[in-house]
């Protein structure tokens, strides 16, 4: 989506809040999911590479997707996320990967922006790429006006995707549960089919 390499330089701007923010979320999910007994982990559209820093500087071995060829710019130039793989692709297409490639595969606030033929789409390919667990963190009903706002401008199918995220999941995996992760925000982590 180009809107994404036109918003990239300001992403950028918030690089170290979003990495913040990704450690906070490892810390209220550690309990509940262990995430330590996995190695390799894909973060689908990656963005400027914040979570895949962070899962790199836990000792994981992370590839980053994005559909933005700026975003990914911003996040290869990154010192730290120099051992990090990134790689210009989408996930509504196939990705360039072989079949069960990655133990874990994560959206990060993608899929509400995406129309729900598209969520099916991903949710596929997702399955396809991954080993165990299958992770999108997303909105929840619970949300703010200045959230309402924003995607509203992105122009993506937010108001939809936060309605019927579950059952959407369901449809496309064998087992799904919840992890609240903020007042706006959990992650669904879904077991990949076969």
């Amino acid at each position: 989506m180009k809107i994404f390499d036109l918003i990239a330089p300001v992403y950028g701007l918030f690089y170290g809040y979003q990495k913040r923010h990704f450690n906070e979320v490892l810390g209220v999910v550690q309990n509940e999911l262990d995430l330590s007994i996995y190695s390799n982990i894909i973060d689908i559209g990656c963005g400027t590479g914040a979570f895949c820093s962070v899962l790199h500087q836990r000792g994981f071995v992370v590839t980053g997707t994005d559909n933005s060829q700026k975003m990914l710019h911003i996040a290869a130039g990154k010192q730290e996320n120099k051992a990090i793989d990134f790689v210009h692709a989408s996930v509504l297409e196939s990705l360039p990967f072989e079949d069960k490639s990655f133990d874990v595969s994560f959206a990060s606030h993608v899929a509400h922006g995406l129309k729900a033929e598209q969520r099916k789409i991903m949710y596929k390919e997702m399955s396809r790429i991954t080993k165990h667990l299958v992770i999108i963190h997303d909105y929840n009903e619970k949300r703010k006006i200045l959230t309402d706002i924003a995607e509203w401008f992105e122009g993506g199918d937010y108001f939809n995707f936060i309605k019927k995220a579950k059952s959407e999941l369901e449809n496309s995996f064998y087992n799904v549960s919840e992890i609240k992760i903020d007042s706006q925000a959990v992650w669904y982590i879904c077991k990949p089919s076969d």
